[in-house]
């Protein structure tokens, strides 16, 4: 049975039925026992699991990532709650350098079960040190797999795979996704690691929007239809698998490709994904691709100018149009 959940109560239940599911799973970080903590998306698990299934720790990122690498290595799957993604630096040495490269050090005998659950984008004034988009950096390194889900029904089958998954998997939260809402099955499923989702079907441009800015480019959908500008706009979900298939026959039908990012342009999951389909499609592209991302500087702190530095749906619909007007 379906029925309409927060993305925050999707994350919990898909958590909730792990347990249930597996002994093995255990959730470890900071404010994991306070059920009014992140967002909601921990409410009701200690009281059910009690404390030696779901630990809380010290603010100590790089212990506690040793910790879980540890218990992944001992049979265990830990979810590492890291809250905001900006605290990874601290532990990337072990998660870069030991738990994304065991399972080819040892020739697939080590096997790292682990999620690495962070918090990433615009908020309330949050700056420059806890606001950043780290998916970029993440999907860099073999060995690890990226997701950032941006609907309630992603984000339970994705954790649900993440959490059963040998692999290591960095699970990115956008802030603003939390308390949205979708359709979501009670019962426990699995979403494949690298598959894209077409939200909507159109024929004159493709945009492929990340994160918080799906719900954005949902919005500059209903405008743009008033303009005669259909756009087909496609949740690319997962960073690292990138579903290329999906987005090269969506740009073939469409012929242009933008590209929403929710990080920076340079050196990003965006110009990764615009030079491989720029090989793929290069004879039908009917205008150059383009990247819509934060500009290059630190987020800024005061609201007002948060609001200018993250991009925003009359950005999409204005980037559209011009699209089409020159091509």
């Amino acid at each position: 049975m379906d029925r309409k959940i927060t993305y925050a109560q999707a994350i919990c239940e898909a958590t909730d039925q792990a347990f249930q599911l597996d002994p093995s799973c255990i959730l470890i970080g900071q404010g994991t026992r306070h059920s009014g903590h992140i967002f909601g998306t921990v409410h009701g698990l200690y009281e059910k699991y009690g404390p030696r299934r779901v630990i809380e720790m010290p603010l100590a990122e790089a212990s506690i990532m040793g910790i879980c690498i540890g218990a992944a290595l001992s049979g265990l799957r830990p979810i590492y709650v890291l809250q905001r993604a900006d605290f990874l630096f601290l532990a990337l040495d072990q998660l870069i350098n030991h738990a994304a490269k065991w399972h080819f050090m040892f020739g697939g005998q080590a096997k790292i079960p682990l999620v690495i659950r962070c918090i990433i984008g615009k908020g309330w004034g949050q700056g420059p040190q806890h606001s950043q988009s780290l998916h970029s950096i993440c999907s860099h390194f073999p060995g690890l797999r990226v997701v950032f889900p941006s609907q309630a029904s992603d984000a339970k089958g994705l954790l649900l795979n993440s959490i059963f998954s040998d692999d290591p998997v960095v699970f990115f939260e956008d802030r603003p996704s939390h308390n949205t809402t979708s359709h979501v099955s009670t019962q426990p499923y699995i979403i494949p690691f690298g598959r894209s989702r077409i939200l909507h079907q159109g024929h004159h441009i493709t945009v492929v929007a990340m994160s918080y800015l799906t719900h954005e480019a949902s919005k500059a959908k209903n405008i743009l239809e008033n303009e005669n500008i259909s756009i087909e706009v496609l949740d690319l979900i997962s960073a690292n698998p990138i579903d290329f298939d999906t987005l090269e026959k969506s740009v073939n039908k469409t012929k242009r490709l933008v590209l929403l990012d929710t990080s920076w342009k340079t050196s990003s999951i965006s110009t990764t994904i615009a030079a491989e389909i720029q090989k793929r499609c290069f004879n039908k592209l009917k205008s150059p691709i383009e990247i819509l991302s934060l500009s290059d500087i630190p987020t800024p702190t005061a609201e007002v100018l948060e609001k200018e530095h993250y991009p925003n749906v009359m950005d999409i619909v204005n980037l559209c149009k011009r699209m089409m007007s020159s091509s």
